[in-house]
């Protein structure tokens, strides 16, 4: 897929005024940034258990503390890069972060389901509006031929996030109890806004894509199988891994202590996975996408059917690790090559996939696991990241098949 290219310039930048000095300081502030917003992402995985007893709710009500972040990013993502008009992008950099400090204070002194669920709503909309700028930020922080460097350190904080903010937060909360771990949040928060508030330069504003440039990445029918792969296979994994800490207390009936090493195992297979499954994309993103998916459903079965011993539970945890870490960077390339002329809008519409994905899956696994028990939130992960497999190995590897053939990315 050679004769596919991956723009270094997306579209809605402006390509008149780009920087002709590196500012890698506010690159690695923005790197610092998402990895706090990913953190506070994920710290009610870890912390589920003990959140619901001091709440009085069900996990699988505060399982929706996820959803509540998800929906509202959904939204924020598009409209952000909709509606920024003159704004200087620092200013609005500054204010997600300010958000992000904001929501984890509330989320610590919540003391009901509806403040936890309106403070993780300010979380999604910084969320959303972060990772629907990072490509416009990182065009306008570096020359074009440094973009690539740039994305990757900013993602880093995203694989960074994932290996760290699970295990990290099942050690805390049981070390400090869950209020306080928020507050570590609210504080990391605040010192990336600091950083960024020295580091980061003017960014006046250089436009925005318009409506019509999201119309016509939803007419492309690639993108829709990128867009429908992601919305199965990612509500399929949160529908599990939302719940994943009262399986392992149920069924293998781990302690706090083994089940952050469990989580730990998770976050560091996704790590290595993720650039695993970058090499497997370069050459192919349909058969990465699903092989990785494919992986997933794997881990749910051996879940499903010999989850209850420990060593098979801690080793099928870490492979559904690795193979989910290496999802996003699969369907990215996948994104970037079926609509390479409309990057930055179609980025924002995937990035609104991916929170819609985790909100139905967060809301279908907490109903299943107040109706069904553990077990069953698994099965149904199962299920569904198979599906979104069979999409993209079928539509997907077809679609692509023409892009070798005839050099189009329709």
């Amino acid at each position: 897929m050679s004769e596919i290219a991956c723009p270094l310039v997306a579209s809605g930048a402006d390509p008149a005024s780009p920087t002709a000095r590196a500012a890698w300081p506010a690159v690695f502030s923005l790197s610092f940034g998402v990895f706090g917003l990913v953190t506070a992402e994920f710290l009610p995985v870890s912390l589920l258990t003990p959140m619901a007893a001091e709440l009085g709710v069900s996990n699988g009500a505060v399982g929706q503390a996820i959803t509540a972040t998800a929906v509202v990013a959904a939204f924020a993502g598009p409209l952000l890069v909709l509606g920024s008009g003159r704004l200087d992008r620092r200013a609005i950099v500054w204010a997600l972060m300010a958000m992000l400090v904001v929501s984890s204070v509330l989320t610590a002194f919540a003391g009901s389901i509806e403040v936890l669920l309106l403070s993780r709503a300010i979380l999604g909309f910084a969320l959303g509006g972060f990772w629907a700028m990072m490509t416009a930020l990182a065009l306008r922080l570096v020359p074009p031929a440094d973009v690539p460097r740039a994305m990757s350190i900013i993602v880093m904080g995203v694989s960074v996030a994932t290996v760290v903010a699970a295990p990290l937060g099942a050690a805390l909360g049981a070390l400090w109890g869950w209020r306080a771990t928020f507050l570590a949040a609210a504080a990391l928060g605040a010192v990336s806004l600091v950083v960024q508030l020295l580091v980061l330069p003017s960014l006046p504003s250089a436009g925005a894509p318009g409506l019509a440039s999201f119309r016509a990445a939803l007419s492309r029918r690639s993108v829709l199988i990128g867009f429908a792969t992601v919305i199965i296979v990612v509500s399929g994994h949160f529908a599990g891994f939302t719940f994943i800490r009262p399986f392992l207390e149920v069924v293998p009936q781990l302690d706090v202590a083994t089940i952050s090493l469990a989580l730990l195992a998770f976050g560091v297979g996704g790590f290595l996975g993720n650039p695993v499954a970058g090499f497997v994309a370069a050459r192919s993103p349909a058969w990465a996408a699903g092989g990785v998916a494919l992986l997933i459903g794997t881990a749910s079965l051996v879940l499903v059917l010999f989850g209850g011993t420990p060593a098979a539970a801690f080793a099928a945890v870490a492979l559904w690790g690795f193979a989910f870490g290496g999802f996003p960077v699969a369907v990215s390339i996948w994104n970037a090559r079926a609509a390479p002329d409309l990057a930055e809008s179609s980025g924002a519409l995937l990035s609104s996939s991916f929170q819609v994905a985790i909100a139905s899956g967060a809301l279908v696994g907490g109903l299943l696991i107040d109706g069904i028990g553990p077990h069953g939130v698994i099965v149904y992960a199962a299920v569904a990241v198979v599906l979104g497999a069979g999409v993209m190995l079928t539509l997907g590897r077809a679609a692509e098949r023409r892009f070798q053939v005839q050099g189009v990315t329709r």
